[in-house]
């Protein structure tokens, strides 16, 4: 079993900076990709930024820039760093885990973490 827990959430002001943590139960390099996503009340769930196993990294056009997405193999920790926050960040972050869909070019999230809260705010 694949399982995923993520720290590092907190509230803080806006222009401030939040480092996330996920540590995996199995080496990160048994999954194909992974991924931060967030979800703010009332809304949908939406990607942040993806990392796969050749280290190619994606991101939502909105925290372009602010955020970065890494991973220490060693550790079996994904990482979401995120500067210059906004208020609009604010949403439960969640760490997902999967395999690729070669025929989809996508990910196919299977494993999740339980959420960590980030709230910007003045």
């Amino acid at each position: 079993q694949f399982q995923l827990v993520e720290s590092g959430g907190g509230s803080v002001e806006p222009g401030r900076s939040l480092r996330l943590s996920c540590v995996a139960s199995a080496y990160l390099n048994s999954v194909s990709c992974m991924g931060w996503f967030r979800q703010a009340p009332e809304k949908e769930r939406e990607v942040v930024a993806t990392i796969d196993k050749e280290g190619t990294t994606a991101y939502a056009d909105s925290v372009k820039g602010r955020f970065t997405i890494s991973q220490d193999n060693a550790k079996n920790t994904l990482y979401l760093e995120m500067n210059s926050l906004k208020v609009e960040d604010t949403a439960t972050y969640y760490c997902a885990a999967g395999y690729r869909v070669v025929a989809l070019g996508t990910c196919a999230y299977k494993y999740w973490g339980q959420g960590t809260q980030v709230t910007v705010s003045s």
